[in-house]
């Protein structure tokens, strides 16, 4: 799936390095070609595919991207919801959907990572002690 280029990989995988430096939240991008009906399912599948709810927090994100079906959805782990506001989730959607709306694909994918990881720090400081628990490298479904 050629949707980013090695540049705009290393850009988005960036972003994610410099998001959970501020937080001990960890975040995960995944590309998907393309959802089922329900692209909530599809993500919280891939989720767990991902052993993205095994963190010692359970304070993991994944932005799962559609790209030939034009859909994304975000999915935290249960840590994360038990703590924050109702419109946690919507700010950073909203921040993304913008950059999408004008075709800026890469800009909206750091932009919504930046947002997250600034939402992230405010219920999950980075800590001395944090690990990297999962990789930041973008997965791909094949």
């Amino acid at each position: 799936m050629k949707l980013l280029t090695k540049q705009q990989v290393a850009l988005v995988e960036t972003a994610i390095m410099r998001a959970e430096v501020a937080c001990s939240g960890e975040i995960r991008v995944h590309v998907a070609k393309r959802c089922s009906d329900n692209i909530f399912e599809d993500a919280t599948r891939k989720f767990y595919e991902l052993e993205m709810d095994k963190t010692k927090l359970h304070n993991a994100v994944l932005f799962y991207i559609a790209a030939d079906s034009r859909r994304f959805a975000l999915i935290g782990d249960k840590g994360i919801n038990d703590v924050v506001p109702k419109d946690f989730w919507d700010v950073t959607c909203d921040t993304m959907s913008d950059f999408f709306r004008r075709g800026d694909f890469v800009g909206g994918l750091c932009a919504g990572i930046e947002s997250c990881g600034h939402q992230l720090a405010i219920f999950f400081p980075h800590q001395e002690e944090d690990e990297d628990e999962l990789p930041n490298e973008i997965s791909f479904d094949e």
